[in-house]
């Protein structure tokens, strides 16, 4: 099966490098075209809730602190994808910010999209306890193919 546009997932920790290793081996034997992308939680406030016993700021401070890990984070996976993909010419990188999962799947379900490839542990590092269902809900929710690598 030859694919013009292959789209991974990439969080810079050893969770995406098969995953990024693949879909670069694929993009080089199909000359397609290859998107890496990270996505920054952006639901991180609505699940801690406002229920805090402590002060607004010890709240605000935990969501900087999430905040400058995943663009730590971001900049991680950037590195990594650059690294991975030197030589291919159609490579880009993008960052998204959102609900991990919500992106995911519409990225699975682009028509700009012939594969998608994640691992199932992407996006773990600094994400929601939640995001642990990630690939159970993608391979039931994606239209078009999906490489799910563990």
């Amino acid at each position: 099966m030859v694919f013009s546009n292959i789209v991974v997932a990439v969080d810079g920790s050893t969770a995406s490098q098969e995953a990024v290793d693949h879909a670069v081996d694929l993009a080089r034997h199909s000359n397609a075209v290859l998107t890496g992308i990270f996505i920054l939680d952006s639901q991180w406030p609505d699940f801690i809730g406002n229920d805090w016993q402590s002060s607004k700021g010890a709240r605000q401070g935990f969501l900087d602190h999430i905040r400058v890990e995943q663009e730590e984070q971001a900049a991680a996976a950037r590195a990594q994808f650059e690294s991975a993909s030197g030589g291919l010419e159609h490579a880009t990188f993008h960052v998204h910010a959102g609900d991990p999962t919500d992106v995911l799947i519409e990225q699975a379900n682009s028509d700009k999209t012939d594969l998608l490839i994640t691992s199932r542990r992407v996006f773990q590092v600094s994400g929601r306890p939640s995001l642990k269902a990630l690939g159970t809900t993608l391979a039931r929710k994606a239209l078009r193919p999906i490489l799910l690598l563990p």
